[in-house]
């Protein structure tokens, strides 16, 4: 494959996913769909489903607890926010209190790491 053409296609197809909690998490694309399994807190703030082939192709979020367990799987982040993202933190808080699970997700910072020491 010329180098040009491997070039679009890796921004079209990129192996990764930049977290905006700074990961760098593999996208995987052994099926129908692409998938990114993340956990949950590195997507904090993040207001938009995240996509591949220059938005055209949603990636399937495997949305991870702290013990990087499947919580819920989505297509649609925003919806996840607005809808079961309340269920889950009721029920995430409880099992995992050393990591932040805060009401509106939309507005809190994106983090790899559990709760700072103290708070």
């Amino acid at each position: 494959v010329p180098h040009d053409q491997q070039r679009k296609v890796d921004a079209l197809a990129p192996t990764h996913f930049d977290a905006p909690s700074g990961s760098h998490v593999p996208i995987r694309y052994d099926g129908e769909w692409p998938v990114l399994a993340i956990r949950v807190q590195e997507l904090f703030g993040f207001d938009r489903h995240p996509s591949i082939a220059n938005g055209t192709v949603p990636l399937t979020l495997e949305l991870l607890s702290p013990a990087h367990r499947p919580i819920q799987t989505t297509r649609d982040l925003p919806g996840f926010w607005r809808g079961s993202w309340a269920d889950v933190r009721t029920d995430m808080r409880g099992r995992y209190p050393k990591h932040v699970w805060p009401e509106n997700p939309l507005l809190a910072i994106a983090t790899s790491r559990a709760k700072p020491r103290g708070t």
